[in-house]
């Protein structure tokens, strides 16, 4: 369910939190300050369109505040990352993929970019 209030610049940032990952097939959790509750999350083409629509409801030209945490520390997972959208237009993402377990970032340009550092990191 979506929030319809005013949401800081930060709102650029979610928390994807993966328990398991095979060829595209995600089974995790998706957090981004606008959402009530966390969003189940099944496929990364699941996940791209879901930001994708979050983020179309934003108007904030500053880049993102610092570090969202994820509450899922303490359960089991494959991996925990951050999404940071630094610009996005024409369907074009530029931003970092931030990989909280293993203190990793990588830039991506595109969201064809970020599917496949997803699909990289998580089919290690």
């Amino acid at each position: 369910m979506l929030r319809g209030n005013m949401v800081p610049c930060q709102s650029r940032e979610a928390v994807i939190t993966v328990r398991s990952y095979c060829n595209g097939v995600m089974d995790g959790w998706l957090q981004h300050p606008r959402l009530d509750k966390e969003e189940k999350i099944q496929s990364l083409s699941q996940l791209i369109l879901f930001l994708d629509s979050l983020f179309d409801l934003e108007d904030c030209p500053k880049p993102p505040l610092p570090f969202v945490t994820s509450k899922y520390n303490s359960r089991e997972h494959k991996a925990i990352f951050r999404i940071q959208i630094l610009f996005r237009e024409h369907y074009t993402w530029q931003g970092k993929l931030i990989w909280q377990d293993n203190d990793q970032e990588a830039v991506f340009h595109s969201g064809i970019e970020l599917i496949r550092l997803f699909d990289e990191i998580l089919t290690e």
